[in-house]
């Protein structure tokens, strides 16, 4: 027996939208898969997602600063009066590590690597450097931008592979 065309059309259009319903995920899964998302990216979709020692990182807020150097805390009170010639006197912490600098420019990264390395001295057990080798190491970088690169270089990698 044969089905009449318009109920062969029904049975075809409901088949269809079978298919394209299925393609979807249940509500469940969606609702899942979105709270993982959410907790997973905090705020805006474009929140970076580095490690947990970089720059970035602790300029986005994820984490509590340690209390030796809170986000107020001046480059120079920090690092001592001798980076006030190059990084001036009121260049807090978190605005060192927020500035996005000319990777040419040796100083401004030296500064920023070595912020969240003191960040990650205080708040990372194993970090590689201790907060008064940071700070040391800073003020003798700053005698050459050759060596600031350098010393921001190897900042940089102990802030990559921290955990």
């Amino acid at each position: 027996m044969e089905l009449p065309p318009l109920l062969r059309r029904l049975v075809l259009l409901f088949l269809l939208l079978l298919l394209f319903l299925s393609s979807f995920p249940s509500s469940k899964a969606a609702a899942t898969t979105t709270r993982t998302t959410q907790n997973r990216m905090p705020g805006s979709v474009f929140t970076r997602t580095r490690g947990k020692c970089t720059p970035q990182f602790w300029s986005s807020g994820r984490e509590a600063w340690p209390r030796m150097v809170p986000q107020e805390s001046t480059v120079s009170k920090v690092f001592g009066s001798r980076v006030n010639e190059r990084y001036g006197s009121d260049l807090t912490l978190l605005e060192a590590t927020i500035r996005n600098y000319d990777e040419e420019n040796g100083y401004p990264r030296l500064l920023k690597q070595a912020s969240a390395a003191l960040l990650n001295s205080y708040a990372r057990k194993g970090f590689p450097y201790s907060a008064w080798e940071i700070k040391t190491l800073v003020i003798q970088a700053l005698v050459s931008e050759e060596a600031a690169n350098l010393q921001a270089q190897l900042f940089s990698i102990a802030n990559e592979d921290c955990d």
